[in-house]
């Protein structure tokens, strides 16, 4: 069972979000509230595996939450939830310790798949977000030297990983074969010093950006 606080100084948006969770068999509402003082006050009462955190606040940021979950050392999960974001401002939720980012407009269902894959370790970031991170993590590589650069496909590989594709679906899309994509994977792998997926997403955005 997935134990979700919901932050969201919308009450309906609240409501709404509730309703929908409650339905799924693997996950319980444990807590609801509108600001970043009162999320936090609510992890140290109750045992939270998940904060979908919504990004305005009103007059607060939700970024305040998320940085003060990760100084408390909370061992979930946060998923942001915002209407939009800029590049920067993504980037600083993910070095605050979110999962990733979900786009209000999206479906229903999509906030399910979102929040059962950083559950299971994922990270997950709208598609649409994803062309413009890649490029410019790319570019500040290139200027930087922080990082061997990489090449046209790593970086064409490297954005479908952002899109969460398997191996197979990656080489459909690229029209390459799937072996092809493992080399390119593991190229990435070496250049970034990870060894799995998830850790390639964190390192691409934290190292280059």
């Amino acid at each position: 069972m997935i134990r979700i606080l919901v932050v969201d100084d919308h009450s309906l948006f609240r409501e709404g979000l509730t309703r929908l969770l409650e339905a799924e068999p693997d996950m319980k509402i444990a807590g609801s509230c509108a600001s970043a003082t009162e999320a936090l006050s609510i992890v140290d009462r109750e045992s939270i595996d998940l904060v979908l955190l919504d990004y305005d606040l009103g007059d607060e940021q939700g970024l305040i939450a998320s940085e003060g979950l990760k100084k408390k050392g909370f061992p979930g999960r946060i998923l942001i939830v915002t209407a939009g974001m800029a590049d920067s401002t993504s980037l600083r939720a993910l070095e605050s310790g979110c999962s990733g980012i979900f786009l209000k407009h999206s479906p229903p269902d999509q906030l399910l798949k979102a929040i059962r894959k950083v559950m299971s370790g994922g990270i997950w970031l709208d598609s649409r977000a994803v062309r413009s991170l890649v490029s410019e993590a790319t570019r500040r590589s290139e200027e930087q030297q922080t990082l061997e650069p990489w090449s046209e496909r790593e970086s064409a590989v490297l954005s479908a990983v952002f899109e969460g594709l398997s191996n197979k679906e990656i080489a459909l899309k690229l029209e390459i074969s799937e072996t092809a994509v493992k080399w390119a994977i593991q190229r990435l792998f070496q250049k970034t010093g990870v060894r799995t997926r998830s850790q390639l997403v964190r390192i691409a955005l934290e190292k280059h950006m």
